[in-house]
């Protein structure tokens, strides 16, 4: 493993690095993926006509607010050298928004709403923190395998946290409980799994940016700006990124939405229960594991540019095997094939963009990734609560149109040069 690293970072720290995406990633699997979305429809929501929608649109708020912030949050972390101050502020307002979810009973839209709100921004903005690290520590010609450590190591925290909430569940449904009971339990352990895992990664992972010279009668907020209107006005010399970026926007979008509706569609138009769909996403998770570090591997070897096709290649046929699946067994087909696809995708994205990553400019780069995702996060969402809204509740017609996100962002990414982005970037160092 030393080898994959750069020379001054331990396996120690690349294990703590590492050890946030296992942290986190309880967040995405119980409360966007696997349990609270789905409560938020059937018991917040009271399975309103109108539900599957409210849930995407309060996604979408969350991820316009990151999409404002982003840019700006990573151009201050840039200037100040702040990434790891910062990461620790988005870490405990998440963790204490997600404890507070406990408190989303059935008709309570009031304070479920502006809590979802809340604990996925400070998540979403951590996210792009945190990744910002990763340049940092892994070799030029290895940041794809360590991007895949991190990313499957997060499935492992997702599945730890699955486990947790699992066999919780279980026991309270023993009881007699339903789901008003138990699953605002699981967002009280999602929360402690969260804050103890990350613990690692603020005691051990280092900040080796330098705050870089402050612009002359700036305060921190017009620096911010003007280092983001600095890069934007040399968009021409970091065309790669900015094309990917746009491409990020369309797959990422048909990505976002399998991961906000997984839990929805599987119960909606497959009629799996809560014990079906917990054992769907537990077992989606190991796959998904599996394709991130074996992906991440790959991708070093044979490209970031071809491993990524490969992937939206792969979830081009998951959405068709999910639209035509009758029955459980086709559709756990498609679920694995996305799992697969989901972190070999995601890690990918993620190493390429900092291949494309100037030195200078790590945090406010993968803030511009962040921007890219979460757009992606509003649009592939939005579009499948709003077709299965209009269509009354047609939850295969809207799997099938999110689908095409997938080949659209196919036919851009063939405009992208690995090479001439990397060599953009060493040239801005």
């Amino acid at each position: 493993m030393p080898r994959y690293l750069a020379s001054d970072v331990s396996v120690r720290e690349a294990w703590a690095w590492a050890m946030y995406d296992f942290a986190n990633s309880g967040y995405t699997t119980i409360v966007i993926t696997a349990i609270f979305n789905a409560y938020f429809v059937a018991v917040v929501a009271e399975d309103a006509p109108w539900a599957t929608l409210a849930w995407t649109l309060s996604l979408a708020l969350s991820y316009a607010l990151i999409v404002l912030t982003a840019p700006l949050i990573g151009a201050y972390a840039d200037a100040y050298a702040a990434k790891k101050r910062l990461l620790l502020l988005t870490t405990v307002g998440c963790v204490a928004f997600t404890a507070a979810l406990a408190f989303a009973g059935p008709g309570g839209l009031w304070i479920a709403i502006p809590l979802l709100v809340l604990s996925n921004f400070f998540y979403g903005s951590g996210e792009n923190l945190i990744a910002a690290f990763l340049p940092e520590l892994a070799r030029e010609d290895a940041i794809g395998s360590v991007s895949g450590w991190g990313w499957s190591l997060g499935y492992v925290g997702g599945l730890v946290s699955l486990g947790a909430c699992l066999a919780y569940v279980n026991w309270a449904q023993t009881r007699g409980d339903t789901a008003a009971d138990f699953v605002p339990v699981t967002m009280l352990i999602t929360a402690a799994l969260f804050a103890l895992a990350s613990v690692p990664t603020f005691l051990i992972l280092k900040e080796r940016a330098q705050p870089q010279p402050h612009l002359a009668g700036m305060n921190m907020v017009q620096e911010s700006f003007a280092r983001l209107a600095q890069t934007v006005r040399h968009a021409a010399r970091y065309r790669d990124l900015w094309r990917f970026l746009v491409c990020t926007v369309f797959y990422q979008a048909g990505i976002q939405a399998v991961i906000t509706l997984a839990a929805i569609y599987a119960q909606q138009a497959m009629k799996f229960d809560t014990q079906q769909t917990l054992m769907l996403i537990f077992v989606v998770n190991v796959t998904a594991a599996v394709g991130a570090f074996a992906f991440g591997h790959l991708q070093d070897r044979i490209g970031h540019i071809p491993a990524i096709a490969l992937t939206l290649f792969g979830w081009l046929v998951m959405v068709v095997l999910a639209w035509a699946a009758e029955g459980p067994g086709l559709f756990w087909v498609a679920a694995n094939i996305a799992g697969l696809c989901m972190g070999a995708s995601q890690s990918a994205g993620r190493a390429l963009v900092g291949l494309f990553s100037p030195v200078s400019r790590r945090a406010e780069f993968f803030g511009l990734w962040g921007l890219a995702v979460k757009l992606s996060a509003i649009l592939g969402p939005v579009t499948y609560g709003l077709v299965s809204w209009l269509t009354h509740g047609d939850h295969r017609l809207a799997i099938l149109i999110t689908g095409s996100y997938f080949l659209i962002g196919l036919l851009i990414l063939a405009g992208v040069d690995a090479k001439r982005g990397h060599k953009a970037a060493m040239e801005d160092t």
